[in-house]
């Protein structure tokens, strides 16, 4: 006896309505037709793609590409710097425009040469140490204090806990080369130093510093450096700020940027959901192709902006 294989046909389909009777179209065996996503589920999911990409790209762009962005803003601060040495341009004291670089500060214990800009802010502190505006400059009689980030976009400032009693340092302005000795480390808490004597100088480096699990994303505590001036000190212009707005203080954060934050969040929002509905009509692996540079251009722009939103020592 011989058995009939009868061949198995995958359910039917209806398609199509023709004249009114059903047109019936087999649908091919083994494969699975792919439903369209509802609009809930696709913004949801947009949303989702968004807000990873920029979770990812910050890390990314925090631990490793920043300091990229930190070696190329060093360049052309350390060119801007030389030049206006030369032609005695450089800033020497008074109201000086945030972001100008007024000083090189060099720490060879552990190999550290950073221009040194004007103002402590988030913004500022992105492309090196920062000068606290109501300060005096490096080698100015009376108490200089230099801030920089301890973990990312660099971290200038990430091996100063390192140092000893008795490291030196120097730090050049218009005015000269100054020298300094390290004399204490102190963090949060800790006595302050004693009152400078008429005439005398300061150099107090400042960064934060983290603990436990992840200690390198979460800096907890301020730590500072106090170098006195061994050199002789510099002339002193009149004419500098009184007080500095909080963002420019220890871990201070920059709140007004949060819209711009908002911005940027929207906008990759969009640029994911646009992809998704050319997805639809042109070739998936085409659209994201065209998307993905515009998509990283957001991303690192975002992630500049939730910087300023974060501890400007972080």
């Amino acid at each position: 006896m011989t058995a009939t294989m009868t061949p198995k046909v995958a359910p039917a389909a209806v398609t199509d309505v023709e004249d009114g009777a059903a047109a019936v179209v087999p649908r091919p065996a083994g494969r699975r037709v792919r439903e369209p996503l509802g609009p809930t589920l696709a913004a949801l999911t947009a949303c989702m793609i968004s807000v990873s990409v920029v979770c990812l790209w910050f890390l990314a762009q925090t631990l490793l590409l920043g300091s990229l962005t930190h070696n190329r803003t060093q360049t052309e601060l350390y060119d801007q710097l030389r030049s206006s040495l030369a032609d005695g341009t450089a800033p020497t004291g008074g109201v000086i425009d945030p972001g100008a670089p007024v000083a090189l500060l060099s720490i060879p214990t552990i190999h550290v040469q950073e221009v040194v800009v004007e103002g402590t802010s988030s913004v500022d502190t992105l492309g090196g140490p920062g000068h606290r505006r109501n300060t005096v400059l490096p080698g100015q009689p009376g108490v200089s204090v230099v801030m920089g980030r301890a973990t990312t976009y660099g971290a200038p400032f990430g091996d100063v806990t390192s140092l000893q009693p008795g490291d030196r340092l120097t730090a050049t302005t218009a005015l000269g080369v100054s020298t300094f000795r390290v004399e204490r480390i102190r963090r949060d808490g800790d006595p302050v130093p004693a009152p400078l004597a008429d005439g005398a100088g300061r150099l107090t480096l400042v960064t934060g510093e983290g603990s436990g699990t992840l200690s390198a994303l979460r800096p907890a505590s301020t730590v500072y450096v106090d170098a006195a001036l061994t050199s002789a000190a510099l002339p002193l212009p009149a004419g500098r700020p009184g007080t500095v707005p909080t963002a420019e203080l220890e871990m201070g954060t920059d709140p007004s940027a949060l819209p711009l934050v908002t911005l940027g969040f929207a906008a990759l929002l969009g640029l994911v959901v646009g992809c998704f509905r050319a997805a639809a009509q042109w070739r998936p692996v085409l659209v994201w192709t065209v998307a993905a540079p515009v998509a990283l251009a957001v991303a690192w722009w975002t992630t500049d902006l939730v910087m300023r939103t974060l501890p400007n020592l972080f």
